[in-house]
């Protein structure tokens, strides 16, 4: 059966799992050193926000950890990475700087987490949509773990048909994401054609950050539903744990 959303054909076949982790594991030495800078003021601004939640927060594809040390020092952050060269490395920075606010890291996949429903206050994911293979299927699971009234805070490169930089993403298109490890090519239709979708989620904010507008700032709130506290969550066939 083929998932007839618009996003989803955008994307089929484009990555895969083994294809994330293999180039993760690639860039795992040299991430803090290429990226640290370029990426700063998006895991600022998430880390920021979300510190004002009141609960327990989930960072998803949390990498070698750059944004750990933002969030506050009262906070409880549970972070995952699906690659285990990067969280190994988000672990020596837990330890090395005492990250109290860290409650714990686990290898998991973003689109299977093995999280109870409505566990979250908050979920961020900085920079996570472009690497997921479905990204519709991640954010169906950031709206099942965080509680009703709770935020979802995402940040990633959009792709504008105005854009400086659109007729090169259209040249490279897909040809190097399994090398990266990303996808150059991103439409805001991925996430606002799946906000539309969802009677329980509301765009909050929407902007775009430093350097030079390449990247985007999105927040939805989960909105409360007759149906919330129905019934007990349930993890199914979720994939387990592998703590880091």
């Amino acid at each position: 059966m083929t998932d007839a959303r618009p996003g989803f054909r955008f994307f089929a076949h484009a990555l895969d799992r083994a294809a994330i982790e293999a180039a993760y594991a690639r860039w795992a030495p040299v991430y803090d050193l290429i990226f640290s800078n370029l990426l700063g003021p998006g895991r600022i601004a998430v880390a920021a926000i979300a510190s004002r939640a009141d609960g327990r927060i989930l960072d998803v594809g949390v990498g070698t950890g750059l944004e750990l040390p933002m969030f506050r020092k009262s906070a409880r952050v549970v972070a995952v990475d699906l690659s285990e060269p990067m969280l190994k490395r988000a672990a020596g920075r837990v330890a090395r700087q005492g990250l109290a606010q860290v409650a714990g890291l686990a290898r998991m996949d973003a689109s299977r987490l093995a999280f109870p429903d409505s566990s979250f206050a908050c979920v961020v994911a900085p920079y996570l949509l472009t690497v997921a293979p479905s990204p519709e299927d991640t954010l169906d699971e950031f709206a099942r773990v965080v509680r009703p009234g709770g935020e979802i805070v995402l940040v990633n490169h959009v792709s504008s048909p105005d854009g400086p930089f659109f007729a090169l993403e259209s040249f490279i298109g897909e040809r190097v994401a399994s090398l990266l490890g990303w996808r150059v090519q991103f439409p805001w239709s991925i996430i606002g054609d799946w906000i539309d979708s969802r009677p329980d989620m509301r765009l909050i904010d929407r902007r775009v950050l430093p350097p030079l507008g390449l990247f985007t700032l999105t927040r939805v709130e989960r909105l409360a539903t007759s149906g919330d506290g129905a019934h007990p969550p349930t993890l199914g066939d979720r994939m387990p744990l592998e703590r880091v």
